[in-house]
């Protein structure tokens, strides 16, 4: 599948239906359009099986209760709609759109309680996030906007609002030459990349940005698991940027990004070592078992 992703075939789940592709539309005056009142799921399907779906599902119905509305389809229905999804579009290696939103109705200012949720599922066949990064080692940049505060956003949600400053990020990087940003949150700590969690090496021992004020990924949980059913010292707490001058190597985890090796943060350099290539296949390596 190739295209503008508004004119495109196969078909995409909306509001309880299958419809064409080039019908999956909204009104113009739906409330997400104008105040970011929506939450979303990427989710990667390998072999026709969604990875952590459930997970997933579950987390769309959090992040919608997150930022005050319910969606009216249990997870089970999602599940089903799903996997209808990939069916109908003949797909087994696809990513998938699971997003929800308040759609237009009779509120049309900030407050949107009248207005009814709509969900929509979407697939379609996506390679590395990243291209050759995936292999070669990704090149960040260093985002001048910082995560906020959880006191001023519901920094656990996954919601569409909260990606803002991440779009930004990522414009000035690749205007850059580079394949992302990394952020730093609210009190100067490192935090995460615009869609994607990140991990460093250090003599054997691993340590992550601790999730008190961005989304804890489920692959970040994922290969956490990995590392500590492999007998692997995981560090989870608050990285200073200065630290990141004595880290060895480094990747990126995420459903789009799924594993991927950094070669560069700034003027910081990592190798893509044996660590980090091991993670890269026993994740691959797990999500189609």
């Amino acid at each position: 599948m190739a295209g503008a992703y508004d004119d495109r075939d196969g078909k995409i789940w909306l509001n309880g239906e299958l419809v064409e592709w080039r019908d999956a539309n909204i009104h113009i005056l739906s409330h997400a359009l104008h105040y970011a009142s929506s939450v979303f799921e990427g989710e990667r399907a390998y072999g026709g099986r969604i990875f952590k779906s459930h997970e997933h599902s579950e987390r769309l119905h959090a992040s919608a209760r997150m930022i005050d509305f319910e969606i009216p389809w249990s997870v089970d229905e999602i599940e089903e709609a799903k996997q209808a999804v990939l069916e109908v579009n003949g797909l087994s290696d696809a990513y998938v759109r699971a997003v929800a939103w308040r759609g237009a109705g009779e509120d049309m200012g900030v407050a949107s309680a009248r207005n009814p949720v709509r969900l929509a599922i979407a697939a379609w066949e996506w390679g590395n996030y990243y291209g050759d990064a995936k292999y070669e080692g990704a090149k960040l940049d260093i985002s001048k906007w910082k995560r906020p505060s959880p006191e001023t956003i519901p920094s656990h949600a996954k919601a569409a609002g909260l990606y803002m400053i991440c779009t930004m990020s990522k414009h000035a990087a690749e205007a850059k030459g580079c394949s992302d940003a990394l952020m730093m949150d609210y009190r100067g700590y490192v935090a995460e990349a615009t869609g994607a969690n990140i991990f460093f090496v250090k003599d054997g021992e691993v340590h992550t940005p601790k999730p008190d004020c961005f989304l804890d990924g489920i692959t970040r949980q994922t290969v956490i698991g990995m590392l500590k059913d492999r007998q692997i010292k995981v560090h989870e707490r608050h990285i200073l940027p200065e630290e990141l001058a004595d880290f060895e190597q480094c990747w990126l985890t995420g459903t789009a990004a799924e594993v991927t090796p950094v070669g560069q943060i700034g003027d910081w350099k990592f190798k893509v070592g044996d660590l980090t290539r091991e993670v890269v296949e026993s994740y691959e390596k797990l999500v189609r078992e």
